[in-house]
């Protein structure tokens, strides 16, 4: 079909299209798939599923026909299939992994032996994500490495996502009544603690020994205006 649309005679919206000028799809049919994942039918993951599909295939295919890139879909399922089977010794290999949790603490080195020109902990994390997102990831790596201890959380009270929705939502309704940009704030908040890891790691001795660097000022609360 992609072919087909994208051939002379085809479509001529298709034709014209790059890797960059598809992104925009790819952001929108992902946040639909998400959508169809949390609140859907059956009917709706099956569409958003194949509508996800469609923009690998397409990609894939503009890979095909371009100079210098000159791969196709079985290259991706190739090189895909090649990165699961290296990241899951425990299945293909002789590595011995008994759970779930096991295999999460494992998995940050699987991915080490894979690129090893990655040489911080937050290589890798793709800076554009939405910024409650990148949050969570950049604070998950920060733990796995011992740089923040699960102490250093504020005590706020929560037990559930469905108390810790209306505080999110609270927070920026807050921001919005005072005219603040709570995205902005939060990707310069992380931007901050993503220097404070980075000096951590420059600081080998400190991580070397996986001390905990959660009363070095990598969080906290902000600072007393009193």
């Amino acid at each position: 079909m992609v072919a087909l649309l994208r051939a002379p005679g085809g479509c001529p919206w298709d034709s014209e299209q790059t890797h960059e000028s598809l992104v925009q799809y790819l952001i929108e049919e992902s946040h639909e798939l998400i959508e169809a994942i949390e609140s859907g039918n059956r009917e709706e993951l099956l569409e958003e599923l194949g509508d996800v599909l469609y923009q690998v295939i397409f990609h894939a295919d503009l890979a095909a026909h371009t100079r210098g890139e000159d791969f196709d879909i079985q290259d991706v399922a190739a090189h895909m299939t090649a990165k699961m089977v290296g990241r899951h010794p425990h299945v293909f290999g002789d590595v011995t992994l008994e759970t779930a949790a096991d295999v999460s603490l494992a998995w940050d080195d699987f991915k080490a032996a894979e690129k090893p020109h990655r040489t911080s902990v937050l290589d890798g994390i793709p800076q554009g994500m939405p910024a409650l997102a990148l949050a969570d990831k950049v604070l998950g790596r920060a733990q796995k490495i011992g740089l923040l201890g699960s102490e250093a959380a504020l005590p706020l009270p929560m037990e559930s996502e469905d108390e810790l929705g209306p505080l999110l939502l609270a927070i920026v309704a807050a921001a919005k009544a005072n005219g603040l940009d709570s995205e902005r704030a939060l990707r310069t908040a992380l931007r901050g603690l993503q220097d404070e890891i980075r000096e951590a790691e420059a600081g080998s001795a400190g991580a070397a020994s996986g001390a905990d660097f959660s009363d070095a000022g990598i969080i906290g609360l902000p600072a007393s205006s009193d």
